[in-house]
């Protein structure tokens, strides 16, 4: 339930800060506590970072095995893996249907420590919190590296954030930089109406053809079981590979055009190079080079990091200041917490430590729409 800014229930136990999965699914946790609560978000409308990915995002799972908590995603017809949009209406609908207060758009732009309060410090006013929790997500802070030659390169260049469709890139000739998930999609289907290059810093790995995000999250769930009995964990995630073979990667694949070439040193005015002479020209490059957590607000707590610049974490707990969680940004703050059913599992772990006892589990019966 969506609420306009107002100055009522400013003094709360609990502040969530981001509206997206993570934060919908801390309020339901919440909710089910009778612990009073607001979520803060900076979005205009429902949906988090699902708002604003590039028209043929999919998710990697069939919605059954995609669901907040307390609810099942509803399947998409004749999707078996649903797209953005139907997502943001799950979300929307999630949202209503659990009458989340939700004000909106909130930018939270400080998080400040006091003796009895953690302070919310906003453009409509501050929030008082006995406890804080942080699920803003990445998708504000896009990373692009800093490789000499970026000011130089005269062709089009984007980050994965201002990606829609192919079709501006018709006929030319595109590098696609990066790795992961987003860089195969993206160049899967930029390659339709383009002549594509694609860079990485590693070759990469393709998960077997028959693996999605339902099997990368039982894989997720033991390892983390198996970090906290002790356990290494010699058949994790990082064993079975990177890149989900959705059909447009593997119509890609069949295409020939799933080649990874070494990534380049410098860009230069009509393409890169690399340090041992040869080049490619380009007239267009997309990053899909990731994003770092969008913590901006949480500057005032000084919080110490970790090596990976990560704030320093027991859980979702931070260790510095024990009143703020951080939740959904990565594997960090819980095994898969940037997935829909991993932010679910987190959220409840949270909650349980705010108020100091199990949280309800949800009901068994998931009512569908």
């Amino acid at each position: 339930m969506t609420r306009t800014p107002d100055t009522a229930d400013r003094d709360l136990p609990v502040v969530v800060i981001g509206g997206g999965q993570a934060g919908l699914a801390a309020g339901y946790y919440l909710r089910r506590a009778q612990v009073p609560f607001v979520i803060l978000d900076a979005q205009t409308g429902p949906g988090g970072a699902w708002r604003h990915g590039w028209d043929s995002l999919r998710l990697f799972s069939p919605a059954r095995y995609s669901p907040l908590p307390g609810w099942w995603m509803p399947d998409q017809p004749a999707e078996p893996f649903p797209t953005a949009g139907h997502v943001r209406t799950y979300l929307d609908d999630y949202e209503r249907r659990y009458a989340l207060d939700v004000r909106r758009p909130v930018d939270v732009t400080a998080v400040q420590a006091y003796p009895d309060h953690l302070a919310v410090s906003t453009a409509q006013g501050s929030w008082r919190a006995r406890a804080v929790i942080s699920a803003t997500g990445t998708w504000r802070c896009p990373h692009v590296p800093d490789l000499p030659g970026r000011a130089e390169f005269t062709g089009r260049q984007i980050h994965t954030v201002n990606y829609h469709r192919p079709d501006p890139f018709r006929g030319q000739r595109v590098g696609v930089v990066g790795g992961a998930n987003s860089a195969a999609q993206i160049l899967a289907e930029v390659s339709t109406v383009a002549t594509t290059h694609w860079f990485t810093l590693a070759p990469p790995r393709f998960l077997p053809d028959d693996v999605d995000g339902r099997v990368l999250f039982d894989v997720a769930t033991q390892r983390e079981l198996a970090q906290r009995e002790g356990r290494p964990d010699t058949g994790g995630v990082a064993a079975l590979g990177d890149i989900v073979m959705i059909p447009s990667v593997k119509a890609a694949r069949d295409r020939g055009v799933l080649r990874a070439e070494p990534m380049f040193d410098r860009l230069t005015s009509t393409g890169v190079a690399r340090d041992d002479g040869s080049t490619t020209d380009l007239d267009a490059i997309i990053w899909c080079t990731g994003f770092r957590p969008a913590l901006a607000h949480l500057a005032p707590l000084g919080l110490s990091t970790d090596t990976h610049g990560h704030p320093r974490t027991d859980g979702t707990r931070s260790i510095d200041e024990p009143r703020l969680h951080l939740l959904g940004y990565g594997d960090w703050t819980g095994a898969a917490a940037a997935t829909l059913i991993g932010a679910g599992r987190t959220a409840r772990t949270c909650v349980e430590q705010i108020i100091g006892r199990p949280a309800r589990r949800p009901e068994p019966n998931h009512a569908r729409l």
